[in-house]
């Protein structure tokens, strides 16, 4: 069978697990990237079968837990939802947390830039949007063969991300008055939270859904800003819970104000 850029596959050695999209080819190596999952990957042309089914169930249903619902008082109060800046290095994941933000009604802004770029930009831009969310994700892996999770140097982008959380907590030192969430599939959980992250990727070294980081961010924009989060209900949001991300128990970061 022929495959072209564009296609919808999975992997015959991985039990057709995942769905991914071919992004480019080399000598009938493809280069794959996951629709949903933030993966990137590489096949030949006989593990691959192209993706036919029209509903993907499992992805429908967590989609629908996933819609964000605030119920407001809109007879007496007005809300200030928290601001989200999110800098991520995949334009197609960074467009479909964008939309999800629109969904929610949030204020947010998307930046498009490399993994190794972040740490060099993400002051300057802290300092011109003044957010009170700032999201920090792209792509990610922890190379088992090296079997040692505790050296960073064994991830593929996790140094980029532990730097970028360190420059913007150089920029707002408070956990509450700046919230981190930083990370991407296999990423350093530890040295990220080490960093100052409020929230990170990833505690089981696993994948994680391309919506997740904005799942945490919007349930962080639409908290209270006087109340201490629901933590684990919140981390029971994502894809794959408290093994895919973690964090700190902080407060929201939304206003409510009287009268409307």
């Amino acid at each position: 069978m022929d495959f072209k850029i564009g296609d919808l596959v999975t992997r015959i050695s991985h039990n057709h697990d995942m769905v991914f999209v071919i992004t480019d080819e080399d000598d009938e190596q493809f280069y794959l990237k996951g629709v949903n999952i933030r993966l990137c990957a590489d096949s030949p042309k006989e593990d691959l079968v192209l993706y036919t089914n029209v509903e993907d169930k499992d992805e429908s249903d967590f989609l629908e837990r996933i819609k964000p619902e605030f119920k407001m008082d809109r007879n007496d109060y007005f809300y200030l939802p928290g601001k989200i800046l999110h800098i991520d290095a995949d334009d197609d994941y960074l467009n479909r947390c964008r939309e999800y933000y629109n969904d929610a009604k949030i204020w947010s802004i998307g930046i498009k830039e490399e993994e190794k770029n972040i740490p060099n930009v993400i002051y300057n831009l802290l300092e011109e949007y003044r957010p009170s969310i700032v999201v920090i994700t792209g792509h990610d892996a922890y190379y088992k063969r090296k079997h040692d999770e505790k050296n960073i140097n064994n991830y593929k982008n996790s140094t980029y991300f532990v730097d970028a959380v360190k420059e913007a907590r150089r920029y707002e030192k408070s956990h509450e008055k700046l919230v981190i969430i930083a990370g991407a599939c296999q990423s350093d959980y530890e040295e990220l939270i080490k960093a100052g992250a409020n929230f990170a990727s990833s505690p089981k070294r696993i994948n994680i859904h391309a919506l997740d980081p904005a799942v945490i961010a919007t349930s962080m924009s639409l908290s209270d800003v006087n109340q201490d989060i629901d933590l684990k209900s919140i981390l029971e949001k994502t894809k794959y819970g408290s093994k895919g991300m973690g964090g700190i128990k902080t407060k929201g970061t939304m206003y409510i104000g009287y009268p409307r």
